[in-house]
Parts: C-alpha cells; sequence; structure tokens
C-alpha cells in the first residue's frame, strides 16, 4: 500500500494575501478555486491552468524566509511566456536553452518567492 498518493496542494508563504491574489490571477492568470476567512487570515486556493494541482496562498508567519521554492510550472512558449511576465513587470532572468532541455526560466513573485517556468 502506498501511503502517500499524490500532491493535491502546494502552499506559497505570503506576507499580504490580497496583494498576492492580484498578482497570481491578474498576472500569472491563475483561477480562483476558494477564498474564504479562516482564523489566521484567508483560505485561497488558486489553480494554474488545467492541472490538479492546488496552490495556496498562505499568510506567512513573520519569521518566514522567502527564497527558493522552485515550483515548477509549465507553459507552451517559454520565449512568448518570458516577454508576456517581464513586460507585466514582473521580476524575470533569462530563458535558459540548453541542449535536450526544454525551455525555461525563474521568475520571482512580489514576496520573492521563485519560481520557474518551463516548456512542456
Amino acid at each position: 500500500m502506498s501511503v502517500i498518493t499524490g500532491i493535491r496542494t502546494v502552499s506559497v508563504p505570503v506576507s499580504d494575501q490580497e496583494q498576492a491574489l492580484r498578482f497570481y490571477v491578474d498576472t500569472l492568470g491563475f483561477t480562483v478555486l476558494r477564498d474564504g476567512p479562516i482564523p489566521t487570515g484567508r483560505w485561497i486556493e488558486l489553480a494554474p491552468g488545467s492541472d490538479d494541482v492546488v496552490v495556496t496562498l498562505d499568510q506567512a508567519a513573520p519569521d518566514v524566509t522567502r527564497g527558493s521554492i522552485m515550483i515548477r510550472f509549465t507553459t507552451d512558449d517559454a520565449t512568448a511566456a518570458h516577454a508576456a511576465l517581464t513586460e507585466a513587470g514582473v521580476d524575470t532572468d533569462e530563458v535558459l536553452a540548453w541542449p535536450g532541455v526544454p525551455p525555461m526560466f525563474a521568475f520571482r513573485d512580489p514576496d520573492g518567492n521563485v519560481f520557474s517556468l518551463t516548456e512542456s
């Protein structure tokens, strides 16, 4: 028997849930699945495209260190996605294009959480 059968949710620590929600929905194009009050703020679930994995925006504790989360999201066209995010003012790194590896680049949300966008 397998104890773990998959991944349902990936949680991202954020300092301002409303600002983060606007970034993930308006800039990245995520869909809001749930947004309701909980004792520590709000329970926000987002869907990044048609995947079954859900991203939550969790109110971060003051001592949470931001940095390299490195969730690897997918895109159909890394170059076009890079141009769109850069134009929207998102902090992006250059597109990496290594032989035999799909093009990809890193970007950061307003809290400094680091993600990768990889061409599928």
